[in-house]
């Protein structure tokens, strides 16, 4: 393919353990031609027992695992968590996988860009701290049954269409963009300065409602913060600190 989508993006499994559902999601990155796999989980995944994963040994062998999603996604400029809805109070915009298919497209004809398409638990989805490293979330429109109040898809069926509809939607090659996006971990480092700037200014202990972790990296996110922004922000910031803690 001429069109760089499959390069750039990333699939990752947050806390999966069905080796099936594994080699499924596998199978569908290989049929599909996306090739990057990553794997958050605090044990060993279960890569041998994938027997699902027909032909796709070699995702499996070139999959990463991670501790965090923070680790996982820091190379990312952006991240888009998947969720079924149901009854959660969301905290980020939601998209339609059609609508988000074109958002995607749009960042991967960007220079430099590398997303990531982040899949919950196949019990639980994605947790709510999870879900704050998410610039915003797409969901698979499915039909509501009135026996199941929240349907939700199998993993590897959802890795799937969503690969197919990347597929499906992607345009022709259009000259890449000039401004890069900022990479996961360059936002994540921003974060953390602006998080200490609440703490000396006092507005963590005035405002405690507001400053949780996940609502301080929400904020951020919601900037839409481009490379060349960071190092502005960081000086800004920092000056600030600085400012803070001169003496009378």
């Amino acid at each position: 393919m001429t069109h760089p989508l499959p390069d750039r993006i990333v699939v990752v499994l947050v806390r999966a353990r069905n080796p099936n559902n594994i080699g499924a999601v596998a199978r569908a990155m290989h049929d599909f031609g996306f090739r990057h796999l990553r794997i958050v989980s605090d044990y060993a995944p279960p890569f041998e027992t994938a027997r699902s994963a027909v032909d796709a040994s070699e995702v499996l062998a070139q999959a990463t695992t991670f501790a965090t999603v923070a680790e996982a996604v820091a190379d990312c400029t952006l991240v888009a968590g998947t969720t079924a809805v149901g009854e959660r109070a969301l905290e980020h915009p939601l998209y339609e996988l059609a609508e988000a298919a074109s958002k995607i497209h749009s960042e991967a004809a960007e220079e430099n860009t590398r997303i990531a398409l982040l899949f919950g638990s196949e019990k639980t989805g994605l947790s709510n701290e999870e879900l704050s490293h998410c610039h915003w979330l797409l969901t698979i429109p499915m039909h509501q049954h009135e026996q199941m109040r929240h349907p939700s898809m199998n993993l590897g069926q959802a890795v799937a269409v969503c690969l197919y509809e990347l597929i499906r939607t992607q345009a022709a090659p259009s000259t890449l963009g000039t401004r890069e996006a900022a990479r996961a971990d360059e936002v994540e480092r921003f974060t953390e300065h602006f998080r200490r700037l609440l703490e000396a200014s006092e507005y963590t202990r005035r405002h405690p409602a507001n400053c949780s972790d996940e609502q301080i990296r929400r904020l951020i996110l919601r900037m839409g913060l481009r490379a060349s922004d960071v190092p502005i922000w960081m000086g800004i910031v920092r000056q600030i600190l600085w400012k803070l803690n001169q003496p009378e």
